[in-house]
């Protein structure tokens, strides 16, 4: 069930802030993963926000945010949008020549 509360500080270009409410006094820490948004996650200190949180906390702050959004606005389920792996997707690839022999480290020196 979430919970009203203030976005106390906010770091963009770090991504992380905290969030205070009458659940976690001492702060709540939140990561820019945790804002349900939609796009780029920027907030303002006094901002209202509504906070769903767990403890333990993270970096000294005994409670973490696992959902926080803007009063004023429904939450963006980021994870159940099509597009949402995207961002994140990484392949590699690697491919050998047959038809290249292999250095013989007996004439070349030792490669480690």
């Amino acid at each position: 069930m979430p919970v009203a509360g203030t976005i106390r500080e906010w770091h963009d270009d770090e991504g992380w802030g905290v969030i205070d409410s009458s659940e976690t006094p001492t702060g709540c820490w939140a990561h820019f993963s945790a804002a349900a948004v939609e796009g780029y996650a920027s907030f303002d200190p006094g901002d209202p926000v509504w906070l769903e949180w767990e403890a333990p906390g993270q970096d000294g702050y005994a409670s973490r945010a696992t959902r926080f959004w803007p009063r004023e606005s429904e939450p963006v389920d980021r994870r159940s949008r099509s597009d949402a792996g995207e961002a994140y997707h990484s392949t590699l690839s690697l491919s050998f020549d047959d038809d290249v022999p292999w250095p013989d480290p007996d004439k070349h020196g030792d490669a480690s």
